[in-house]
């Protein structure tokens, strides 16, 4: 009996895929359009304009998200919510354009 319990836990275990969680809760705007693509560089601003990237929030949380965004192969991602400023949201997109991340996504939730 054991061993058949190992066996499904094996089973449903190997096709799932283990993410770290996101740092903040964010609910992105919605938007028409095709559906966006995954990326391992995702900047996140909460409600009240908190950053958060990977384990950093505040002012290092930007300066580690362009640096690891300048490697990058895959285009850097932003994840503001729905809730936040438009301006804290602008401010933090043209911070990212002066340090040269002229190209980076805003995540929006398909409708």
């Amino acid at each position: 009996m054991i061993n058949v319990v190992f066996l499904l836990l094996v089973f449903f275990l190997m096709p799932s895929q283990l993410a770290p969680p996101e740092p903040i809760e964010v609910t992105p705007p919605r938007a028409t359009g095709e559906e966006s693509t995954s990326a391992q560089v995702i900047l996140f601003m909460g409600a009240d304009g908190t950053l958060a990237f990977r384990d950093l929030t505040g002012a290092p949380a930007m300066t580690a998200f362009a640096e690891a965004a300048a490697t990058a192969d895959a285009p850097p991602l932003f994840r503001a919510d729905a809730e936040a400023e438009a301006k804290a949201v602008a401010r933090v997109l043209r911070d990212l354009a002066g340090r040269g991340l002229a190209d980076v996504a805003l995540v929006v939730a398909p409708e």
